[in-house]
């Protein structure tokens, strides 16, 4: 009998299989939920409040399936974690431990590779494979924190994929750790980040959570981000905002953009005016990020411009920060996971 992976279900889904399937009383579910989500003990027989018959039960229906670190480099700059892990199938993804001063960020991939080719993306540029499952999601970030040994409150899926491409299995695994018998973060510590689905931007404002929405917008005007992002042909940008401003009367909640700031062709002042246009009467908040390292060969705009786009956004009424480099020495900064390293392991 094939087992599954205990970390593709929900609670309620779970406790359900776990009494009608197992004849597992409902109080079962909480102690399994507390070893794996809380105390990080990835194998039943160690869970020592369980009968040997239940945890035998769980072993012979189930198995934990906890992706492998394969290599961990260690920013010498900032501390930042990047991991990469190898899934039973021997795909590999990457994810990043991210340290500020008030906060440590898990980030976590979705996709193996990732299908929208954006050139200033190593991820894109090296192909698509596969969605990762719910449990796979979830996988990541209990591998870090156990290999921390800590717990990590504020999760960004930023990694590796396009999150909303893989829509019910990113849904399920937020639920999985905002449930608070199962990894308990708050909502609000939770942002999806998305180059832009419209449809699926607009079915996210359905949703009951209070987790947090980050757009990938980069540029003002379609001629410009069709160079850089090829689902522009599909979503172009006024279609994008049309769908954060449904997202925004749904949800009530301000919307983050990701832009990043690119030599000669998104930095000027007329740019940043142009976003203000765009953006209208939204709520938002703006994440500048000079571009790092990538397959396009794209450079840093000069700090004198990067301060002059800030401060012009700033002058206009828009709410942006310069977002703090972290990870760069390591490839783990915006838009580098997934590089040549990954592929040689992959050989």
């Amino acid at each position: 009998m094939q087992t599954k992976n205990i970390l593709d279900f929900e609670y309620s889904d779970l406790q359900s299989y776990l009494l009608n399937e197992l004849g597992l009383e409902k109080f079962r579910t909480d102690q399994i939920c507390d070893w794996i989500y809380k105390k990080r003990v990835f194998d039943f027989e160690s869970m020592t409040n369980l009968s040997k018959d239940d945890r035998q039960k769980l072993s012979d229906n189930f198995k934990i399936s906890i992706p492998h670190i394969i290599k961990k480099q260690v920013s010498k700059i900032d501390g930042t974690t990047k991991y990469l892990l190898e899934l039973e199938d021997r795909n590999t993804v990457e994810a990043v431990i991210i340290y500020y001063p008030s906060r440590t960020i898990a980030c976590i991939s979705t996709q193996v590779g990732c299908p929208l080719k954006c050139s200033f993306c190593s991820t894109g540029q090296s192909g698509y494979v596969r969605n990762l499952s719910t449990g796979e999601i979830i996988g990541q970030l209990l591998a870090m924190e156990k290999d921390k040994e800590m717990d990590v409150k504020n999760v960004v899926y930023m990694g590796m994929g396009e999150p909303l491409l893989n829509f019910n299995n990113v849904v399920q695994s937020v639920e999985i750790l905002n449930h608070p018998k199962m990894k308990k973060l708050g909502a609000r510590h939770i942002t999806i980040s998305t180059a832009g689905i419209p449809h699926k931007i607009e079915e996210l404002g359905d949703l009951s959570k209070e987790f947090r929405l980050s757009v990938s917008l980069h540029a003002p005007t379609n001629l410009q981000r069709d160079q850089i992002m090829p689902i522009n042909h599909k979503y172009p940008v006024e279609q994008v905002i049309q769908s954060c401003r449904i997202y925004q009367e749904k949800t009530k909640k301000r919307v983050t953009f990701e832009y990043i700031l690119i030599k000669g062709f998104n930095d000027s002042k007329e740019d940043a005016l142009k976003l203000v246009e765009l953006f209208g009467d939204l709520k938002v908040m703006v994440n500048l990020i000079p571009v790092n390292a990538n397959p396009a060969g794209f450079e840093k705009p000069s700090k004198r411009f990067i301060q002059a786009f800030l401060d012009t956004l700033i002058k206009n009424g828009i709410d942006a920060v310069i977002r703090a480099e972290k990870g760069s020495d390591i490839s783990a900064a915006c838009g580098q996971l997934r590089t040549r390293e990954l592929k040689e392991v992959n050989r």
